[in-house]
């Protein structure tokens, strides 16, 4: 169940998939061609975690050659044919590709964000929309990898669902196997595009525990809080467990924070949501956006995080990859509840090290902004500006639905809408041009599309070709 990729490098690739049993030894055959899986890759990882009902299994493919289509099964599969991946492009590769953005996804379908809601929920879907996962399965073949920048399946919103009648009610001891069931049945729903496609995962608040940042029963006139998870819904077990982002590769920290190179970019995921550095934990324990998570930090020292990213933008090396685009959850230029303390320790960094695009989601909708430097717009706009970009896209879908954006917008703002769930294309045609796209996931339509002109030299690029090889691996 649940099978899903991770980039581990140019030549390498993290297959992870879930069982009932523990594997003593989970292992992946893989080959050239679908009907000769003659290498094989295994490892001892297949790892659970108080009140999981399933083992995650992790086995890391080397040695591949970049850019190239593999054929794959786990081990004791039911699959009838091999699965496919294709190996992330090299750095310095100026081949134009496109990849898919998200933030803010959860469980699509009865039990999640359906064509009815709860009492007191919002924004269903229309009866013949289509879901942001079925049209990003659909645009599957145009994206080389789905990049989920935090808040993934909510299945901490179980209990708010039983509360307002969704899904029937049970007892608090027994909502960990809810909140599983949910967490369970989004990953099984993302498998038709996890089992092909890379899926770069960062952290979210509602990764952080099963309460969904404080749930109340106003019938009752009762306040949940985090005190109700179990062991194994605290302090982001599951997300630690169930993935295995190229933090290894890339000096970074398991999945909270990490880099890697694709073609022309270099991509950062960093984590709003604990080891901001100064002493602080992260924004809900210094009055930030919210939620209490009571988590972390997940550091060996303060400013590890900090330290870890300044040095990543540092070894960056800009002719083979012009493009710099980071992702954290929360969004400090928003026309909604910034995260102002995410803005001091994130924002002096990206702009010191030349960030092109700075991706968020967590407020559920879309708004493309400027070109900033704290809340200056850059003269030049969206031609050769000298500040990063930003777009905040939360507006994938949920239980919860959309979020209603607060009106007159911000003056930076330059296209907004909080009444359409969607996903962002990106699309670098090369080192000077960068398009984004928000594509509404109901029709397929493009809401809204901008393109970043930077003013610089492609002289350390090269035409993407891998080489040729005569082996099978």
């Amino acid at each position: 169940m649940q099978l899903r990729l991770a980039y581990a490098g140019s030549t390498g690739m993290v297959v992870s998939w879930n069982t009932y049993a523990q594997l003593s030894q989970p292992k992946v055959f893989y080959g050239r061609h679908p009907w000769l899986l003659k290498s094989t890759a295994s490892s001892n990882v297949s790892v659970t975690y108080p009140s999981s009902t399933t083992y995650n299994n992790h086995v890391k493919i080397t040695g591949l050659h970049p850019n190239t289509q593999y054929y794959y099964l786990p081990e004791n599969s039911n699959a009838t044919t091999p699965y496919t991946f294709k190996t992330s492009r090299i750095a310095g590769d100026s081949t134009s590709y496109s990849i898919a953005y998200v933030a803010d996804l959860g469980l699509i379908g009865p039990q999640g964000l359906w064509t009815t809601v709860g009492n007191g929920a919002a924004n269903p879907l229309g009866p013949n929309d289509t879901t942001t996962v079925q049209s990003l399965q659909h645009n599957s073949d145009g994206v080389d990898f789905l990049w989920h920048g935090g808040d993934i399946a909510y299945a901490d919103a179980w209990l708010k669902e039983e509360i307002q009648g969704f899904v029937p009610n049970t007892t608090i001891a027994d909502g960990y196997k809810v909140y599983e069931s949910l967490l369970n049945q989004y990953y099984d729903e993302m498998m038709p595009l996890t089992s092909k496609k890379p899926y770069m995962v960062g952290p979210g608040n509602h990764e952080a525990n099963c309460d969904n940042g404080g749930t109340k029963d106003k019938a009752h006139n009762i306040t949940y809080t985090a005190s109700i998870c179990v062991p194994g819904q605290t302090n982001f077990t599951g997300f630690i467990n169930h993935f295995r982002m190229p933090s290894t590769e890339s000096l970074g920290l398991g999945n909270f924070w990490y880099s890697f190179d694709h073609g022309m970019a270099h991509y950062i995921q960093f984590d709003t949501e604990t080891d901001l550095g100064h002493g602080t934990i992260g924004p809900d324990e210094i009055g930030g956006s919210g939620g209490g998570e009571n988590s972390g930090p997940f550091g060996s020292y303060r400013d590890a995080q900090i330290d870890w990213l300044q040095k990543d933008l540092a070894a960056v090396d800009r002719e083979k990859t012009p493009w710099v685009v980071v992702g954290g959850h929360r969004p400090w230029y928003i026309s909604g509840s910034p995260c102002v303390e995410c803005q001091k320790t994130f924002e002096p960094i990206f702009l010191n090290h030349s960030v092109d695009l700075v991706l968020s989601g967590h407020v559920h909708a879309f708004e493309r902004q400027a070109p900033l430097n704290n809340f200056v717009t850059d003269p030049n706009e969206l031609h050769n500006p000298s500040y990063p970009w930003y777009i905040s896209n939360g507006a994938a879908g949920h239980y919860d639905g959309l979020d209603t954006l607060n009106r007159p917008l911000q003056n930076y703002s330059r296209y907004a809408v909080d009444t359409a769930y969607g996903w962002s294309r990106l699309t670098f045609h090369n080192c000077t041009h960068l398009t984004h796209e928000f594509v509404a996931s109901a029709n397929g339509s493009v809401l809204d599309s901008a393109t970043l002109f930077k003013d610089r030299s492609c002289k350390g690029l090269n035409d993407g070709d891998s080489g040729g090889y005569g082996d099978d691996r």
